[in-house]
C-alpha cells in the first residue's frame, strides 16, 4: 500500500477512535450529557471499548478472506490499544465517580457484584496485552509466547460482553448486537482454519 495512503488511513483511524472521547468532553463542557452524566460516561466508554475490541478481532478473519486485505494488520495494534484506553477510562469512571476512590467500597463491589467482578477481570486481562504491545516485547517474549498471551483478548472480549449483559436490567436486549458479532467472529476463526486445512489436503490428493 502506498505510504501516503497508509498515513492518511492511520490519521482517520486515530480521529475515529478519539471521536467518542471528543463527544464526551464536549458534552461535559456544555452540560449536555443528559440527566445522569456519570451513567452517560460509563456507557459510552464501555460501549466504545467493546466496539474497538470487536473491530480489532475482525481483522484476522477479514485478512484470511483475501490477501488484498493484509494491510488491515497495520491497524490491529492501534485499535487494541485504544480499546484498552477506553476500558481504563471506563474503570476510572467507576473508581472516581461511583466508588469515590473508596478502596473498601471497591473491594466489596468486586466481591459481591458479579458485573463488576467480570468487568474488572476483563480489564486485568487487557492490561498485560497493552503492556506487551511493543515490538520490543514481541522480540523479548518470542513470537509464539507473545501470540499465546495475546489470545487472552478473546477471553477479555467475552468477559466484556458478559459484563454488559449483567449490568443491564432483565429483558433489556441492547447487548445482543455486540454479542452476535463477537460470536460470529469466534466461530469464524476455527471454520477458516478448518477450511484452509481441508483445501490443502485436497490439493495434496489431487497432486
Amino acid at each position: 500500500m502506498n505510504r501516503t495512503v497508509l498515513l492518511s488511513l492511520k490519521t482517520l483511524v486515530w480521529l475515529a477512535c478519539l471521536w467518542p472521547l471528543g463527544l464526551l468532553v464536549y458534552g461535559a463542557v456544555t452540560n449536555t450529557l443528559g440527566p445522569d452524566p456519570t451513567a452517560a460516561i460509563t456507557f459510552k466508554t464501555g460501549s466504545t471499548t467493546l466496539n474497538l475490541l470487536v473491530i480489532s478481532l475482525a481483522i484476522t478473519p477479514l485478512r484470511r478472506l483475501s490477501p488484498r486485505l493484509n494491510w488491515l494488520i497495520k491497524f490491529r495494534r492501534l485499535l487494541g490499544l485504544f480499546a484498552f484506553f477506553y476500558a481504563t477510562l471506563h474503570l476510572l469512571t467507576y473508581v472516581a465517580l461511583y466508588a469515590g476512590f473508596d478502596l473498601n467500597a471497591m473491594v466489596a463491589d468486586v466481591s459481591k457484584r458479579r458485573f463488576i467482578t467480570v468487568g474488572v477481570a476483563a480489564w486485568l486481562l487487557l492490561a498485560p496485552l497493552a503492556a506487551t504491545s511493543t515490538n520490543w516485547a514481541i522480540r523479548k517474549m518470542g513470537g509464539k509466547s507473545w501470540n499465546r498471551l495475546h489470545k487472552l483478548v478473546y477471553v477479555a472480549a467475552i468477559c466484556g460482553v458478559v459484563h454488559y449483559w449483567w449490568q443491564v436490567k432483565p429483558g433489556v436486549l441492547s447487548p445482543m448486537r455486540i454479542t452476535l458479532i463477537l460470536a460470529a467472529l469466534l466461530v469464524a476463526r476455527p471454520i477458516q482454519t478448518w477450511s484452509k486445512a481441508w483445501a490443502q489436503r485436497r490439493k495434496l490428493r489431487v497432486a
